[in-house]
C-alpha cells in the first residue's frame, strides 16, 4: 500500500510481491532446519534464535535506510528492485524461523491438544497482521493522529517502527532462549528421530512420491486460483480510487475480534475426523466474493463527494463485506491448518508441515503474481482530447497523449476481467476438487504415515 501510494505500477507490485516467495519455497531448507541443530541448545531453538536475533538485527539495519530506498523526500520512484531483493531477504529468515515454530508446536502440545495448533497459529497472526498493518498505518498518518488523537503530526514513521520491533525482536527472543526449554526426546510423547540431512532429504523425497501427498499437492496449488484477483488486487483497486490507505487499515480494526474468536468457534468442527469440512462449505461463498469485491471497486467512485472526501455509509459497506469475507477465509485456513496437523506424520514433523505449509503460500502466491503481472495488459486506456493518439496502453502512448494535452482513460479495467474469468475457473475447479478433498480426508491415518515406509 505504500509503494501504490507512491505510484509504482502493477508490474512492480507483481515484482515486490517476489519477496514473498521464501514462505512458498522453504521447502527446499527445511530438512537442514529440521536435522542439523545443537543438543544442548536444543532441536528447534537452534534455529529459531538465530533467525529471530538476524530478524531483529536486519529490521535495525533497515530502519536507517528505508526512506532512501522508497524515494522519501526526493523526485526519485521507490528503487522496487532492491526493496524486493531486501525484503526477501528479510521474509527468509522468518520463513526458517516458520520451519522450526511448525515442527515445535507438533510436540510443544500434548496429542489430545495439537489441534489447537491452528487456532495458535490463526491467533498469532491476527495479532502480528493487527499491530504491523492496523496500528502502523493508522499511527503513520497524519490526518489520522490530527484529527482523533489530538496531535501535531503522526506519531510513528516507517523508520521508527521498524526500530522499535527490532528492539522487541531481540528482547523477547533472548527471553525464549533463556527461559523456555525443550523436552528431552524421552519427554515427548512421539519421538521424533534424527534422520541427519541426508536421510532427512531422503524422508522427504519418500513424502513427495506417496499419490495421497500428491493430490492433496495438487489442490493446495490450485484452490486459491479463484481468489487471486480479490485477494491480491481488491485493496490496491480501493487505494486507487482515492481510498485513504489509513482509512483501510482502520477498518480492520472490527475485523479484528473475528479473526481472532472466529477460530476458537471454528475449531468445534475442525477437531473430529473431518476437519475440512468448513472449507469445503465455505469455498462457494468466498469465491462469489470475487464479483461482490469487484461490484464494490466499480461503485467506489460513486460514492465519493466533491471534496474527494468518501461518506461514512460506505466504510460500514465495505466493513460488512469483509466482515463476511474474514468468515469463509477463517473457515478455510483453520481447516486446511487442523488436517495438516492430523495427518502430519509427528516423527518427520517439522519436514511434514513444513512442506503442506509450503504449497499451501505457493498455491496463494503464484496466482497472485500472475494477476498482479497481468492486469495492466488487460487494461484498455483510451486518449481523449487529442486526434493523433488513440491509445495509452503503452507507457510511450501515455507520453505521447498527455505531451499533446490529451488525457489517458480507463475503457476496460483489467481486474474486471481477472475477476470474472477467475471465479468462474473457480466454481469449474469445484467439480474437481471438492469430491478429491472428501475422499483425502476420509483415508485412514496410515495413508499418511512416512515412517512405516520404505525406499
Amino acid at each position: 500500500m505504500i509503494l501504490q501510494n507512491r505510484d509504482v505500477s502493477y508490474k512492480d507490485q507483481a515484482t515486490f510481491s517476489l519477496s514473498f516467495w521464501p514462505f512458498s519455497i522453504k521447502l527446499l531448507w527445511a530438512p537442514l532446519v529440521d536435522s542439523v541443530y545443537f543438543q544442548k541448545m536444543g532441536r528447534r531453538k537452534s534455529w529459531l534464535v538465530p533467525a529471530q536475533y538476524l530478524i531483529g538485527f536486519f529490521m535495525l539495519i533497515l530502519s536507517s535506510n528505508i526512506n532512501t530506498l522508497l524515494g522519501e523526500g526526493s523526485a526519485e520512484a521507490p528503487n522496487v528492485t532492491i526493496i524486493t531483493a531486501v525484503f526477501f531477504a528479510l521474509n527468509f529468515l522468518a520463513a526458517t524461523q516458520d520451519i522450526a515454530v511448525d515442527g515445535w508446536a507438533l510436540t510443544i502440545l500434548s496429542r489430545e491438544n495439537v489441534g489447537w495448533a491452528s487456532t495458535c497459529n490463526s491467533v498469532g497472526q491476527t495479532a502480528g497482521y493487527f499491530l504491523g498493518y492496523v496500528v502502523f498505518l493508522a499511527l503513520e498518518s497524519r490526518d489520522f493522529c490530527v484529527n482523533y488523537l489530538g496531535q501535531a503530526d503522526s506519531l510513528v514513521t516507517l523508520p521508527g517502527f521498524l526500530y522499535f520491533w527490532g528492539i522487541v525482536f531481540c528482547v523477547t527472543t533472548s527471553l525464549v532462549w533463556l527461559l523456555k526449554h525443550e523436552k528431552d526426546e524421552s519427554e515427548v510423547e512421539v519421538d521424533e528421530p534424527d534422520f541427519g540431512l541426508i536421510g532427512t532429504y531422503q524422508v522427504l523425497g519418500r513424502i513427495l512420491k506417496m499419490k495421497t501427498l500428491r493430490d492433496l499437492i495438487i489442490v493446495l496449488l490450485t484452490c486459491k486460483i479463484g481468489f487471486a484477483a480479490a485477494d491480491s488486487l481488491t485493496v490496491l483497486k480501493l487505494t486507487e480510487n482515492g481510498v485513504p490507505k489509513d482509512r483501510l487499515a482502520l477498518l480492520s480494526i472490527p475485523l479484528t475480534p473475528v479473526q481472532v474468536f472466529l477460530p476458537l468457534y471454528i475449531s468445534r468442527y475442525t477437531a473430529g475426523p473431518r476437519p475440512l469440512t468448513p472449507f469445503i462449505r465455505s469455498y462457494p461463498v468466498r469465491l462469489l466474493f470475487g464479483l461482490v469485491f469487484a461490484g464494490l471497486v466499480w461503485a467506489t467512485p460513486l460514492f465519493k463527494d466533491e471534496n474527494g472526501v468518501y461518506p461514512a455509509h460506505f466504510y460500514v459497506i465495505i466493513i460488512i463485506v469483509y466482515l463476511i469475507h474474514q468468515v469463509t477465509v477463517n473457515c478455510m485456513f483453520v481447516g486446511v491448518m487442523a488436517f495438516f496437523a492430523r495427518i502430519s506424520d509427528k516423527s518427520v514433523g517439522g519436514t511434514y508441515m513444513t512442506l503442506l505449509n509450503t504449497f499451501t503460500n505457493l498455491g496463494g502466491n503464484w496466482p497472485s503474481w500472475i494477476a498482479l503481472r497481468y492486469v495492466s495488459d488487460l487494461t484498455w486506456k483510451s486518449c481523449s482530447g487529442v486526434i493523433n493518439v488513440l491509445s495509452c496502453n503503452k507507457e510511450a502512448e501515455k507520453q505521447a497523449c498527455e505531451a499533446e494535452g490529451g488525457t489517458c482513460s480507463v475503457d476496460v479495467d483489467g481486474y474486471y476481467i481477472e475477476s470474472a474469468v477467475l471465479v468462474v475457473f473457480g466454481f469449474l475447479w469445484m467439480k474437481w476438487g471438492v469430491p478429491t478433498i472428501r475422499r483425502l480426508q476420509d483415508l485412514p491415518m496410515s495413508a499418511w504415515a512416512v515412517s512405516q515406509r520404505s525406499d
